[in-house]
Protein backbone atom coordinates (compact mmCIF):
# COMPACT_ATOMS: atom_id res chain seq x y z
CA UNK A 1 0.00 0.00 0.00
CA UNK A 2 1.32 3.83 -0.75
CA UNK A 3 1.54 6.55 1.22
CA UNK A 4 -0.91 9.46 -0.24
CA UNK A 5 1.62 12.34 -0.20
CA UNK A 6 -0.88 15.03 1.74
CA UNK A 7 0.74 18.29 0.67
CA UNK A 8 0.41 16.84 -3.12
CA UNK A 9 -3.92 16.40 -1.79
CA UNK A 10 -4.16 19.55 -0.67
CA UNK A 11 -2.41 21.89 -3.74
CA UNK A 12 -4.94 19.65 -5.71
CA UNK A 13 -8.08 20.87 -3.59
CA UNK A 14 -6.30 24.86 -3.31
CA UNK A 15 -6.27 24.42 -7.20
CA UNK A 16 -9.75 22.61 -7.75
CA UNK A 17 -10.99 25.16 -5.26
CA UNK A 18 -9.37 27.99 -7.62
CA UNK A 19 -10.98 26.34 -10.56
CA UNK A 20 -14.64 25.67 -9.27
CA UNK A 21 -14.26 29.66 -8.20
CA UNK A 22 -13.13 31.16 -11.45
CA UNK A 23 -10.13 32.89 -9.85
CA UNK A 24 -7.40 30.32 -12.04
CA UNK A 25 -7.09 30.75 -15.67
CA UNK A 26 -6.03 28.38 -18.24
CA UNK A 27 -3.26 26.84 -15.83
CA UNK A 28 -3.56 22.95 -15.46
CA UNK A 29 -4.45 21.83 -11.64
CA UNK A 30 -1.20 20.81 -10.82
CA UNK A 31 0.29 23.53 -11.26
CA UNK A 32 -1.00 26.52 -8.81
CA UNK A 33 1.17 27.62 -6.51
CA UNK A 34 0.48 27.05 -2.76
CA UNK A 35 -0.81 30.57 -2.10
CA UNK A 36 -3.67 30.51 -4.87
CA UNK A 37 -5.70 29.61 -2.31
CA UNK A 38 -5.46 32.30 -0.16
CA UNK A 39 -7.45 35.11 -2.80
CA UNK A 40 -9.78 37.15 -0.70
CA UNK A 41 -13.44 36.31 0.13
CA UNK A 42 -12.29 32.42 0.00
CA UNK A 43 -11.72 31.02 3.37
CA UNK A 44 -10.38 27.37 4.71
CA UNK A 45 -13.88 26.43 5.85
CA UNK A 46 -15.80 26.41 2.48
CA UNK A 47 -13.08 24.95 0.64
CA UNK A 48 -13.17 22.01 3.25
CA UNK A 49 -16.82 21.77 2.65
CA UNK A 50 -16.48 21.73 -1.28
CA UNK A 51 -13.54 18.74 -0.59
CA UNK A 52 -16.70 17.03 1.74
CA UNK A 53 -18.98 17.50 -0.63
CA UNK A 54 -16.53 16.18 -3.26
CA UNK A 55 -15.67 13.33 -1.74
CA UNK A 56 -19.53 12.44 -0.39
CA UNK A 57 -20.51 12.84 -3.94
CA UNK A 58 -17.72 10.39 -5.40
CA UNK A 59 -18.83 7.33 -3.16
CA UNK A 60 -22.22 8.33 -3.80
CA UNK A 61 -21.50 7.57 -7.81
CA UNK A 62 -19.52 4.81 -6.92
CA UNK A 63 -22.74 3.08 -4.70
CA UNK A 64 -24.87 3.86 -7.65
CA UNK A 65 -22.85 2.25 -10.13
CA UNK A 66 -22.01 -1.15 -7.70
CA UNK A 67 -26.05 -1.17 -7.11
CA UNK A 68 -26.97 -0.58 -11.19
CA UNK A 69 -24.07 -3.45 -11.49
CA UNK A 70 -25.90 -5.55 -8.65
CA UNK A 71 -29.31 -5.45 -10.69
CA UNK A 72 -27.54 -6.02 -13.78
CA UNK A 73 -28.59 -3.11 -15.66
CA UNK A 74 -27.53 -2.96 -19.46
CA UNK A 75 -24.40 -0.63 -19.80
CA UNK A 76 -23.05 -1.48 -16.20
CA UNK A 77 -19.47 -2.55 -16.34
CA UNK A 78 -17.71 -4.98 -13.59
CA UNK A 79 -14.51 -2.50 -14.79
CA UNK A 80 -16.20 0.90 -14.43
CA UNK A 81 -17.77 -0.29 -11.17
CA UNK A 82 -14.75 -1.37 -9.90
CA UNK A 83 -12.72 2.22 -10.79
CA UNK A 84 -15.34 4.39 -9.53
CA UNK A 85 -15.18 2.60 -5.69
CA UNK A 86 -11.27 2.45 -6.20
CA UNK A 87 -11.81 6.52 -6.89
CA UNK A 88 -14.06 6.66 -3.94
CA UNK A 89 -11.94 4.91 -1.66
CA UNK A 90 -8.89 6.90 -2.61
CA UNK A 91 -10.88 9.80 -2.41
CA UNK A 92 -12.25 9.23 0.99
CA UNK A 93 -8.60 8.29 2.33
CA UNK A 94 -6.94 11.31 1.47
CA UNK A 95 -9.73 13.15 3.61
CA UNK A 96 -9.02 11.13 5.84
CA UNK A 97 -5.04 12.08 5.71
CA UNK A 98 -5.94 15.69 5.76
CA UNK A 99 -8.20 15.52 8.60
CA UNK A 100 -5.27 13.90 10.65
CA UNK A 101 -2.73 16.60 9.88
CA UNK A 102 -5.46 19.23 11.00
CA UNK A 103 -5.60 17.38 14.35
CA UNK A 104 -1.97 16.92 14.65
CA UNK A 105 -1.62 20.68 13.66
CA UNK A 106 -4.74 21.37 16.18
CA UNK A 107 -3.01 19.81 18.66
CA UNK A 108 0.55 21.15 18.61
CA UNK A 109 -1.01 24.70 18.34
CA UNK A 110 -2.79 23.70 22.00
CA UNK A 111 0.23 22.25 23.48
CA UNK A 112 2.62 25.22 22.97
CA UNK A 113 2.96 27.32 25.89
CA UNK A 114 2.62 30.98 25.65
Amino acid sequence: MSQIDVSSVLSQMRALSAQASGTLSSTSPGSASPTSGSSPGVDFGSIFKQSLNAVASQQNDAQQQINAFERGDPGSDIVKTAIAGQKADLAFRGLVEVRNKLTDAYTTIMNMQV
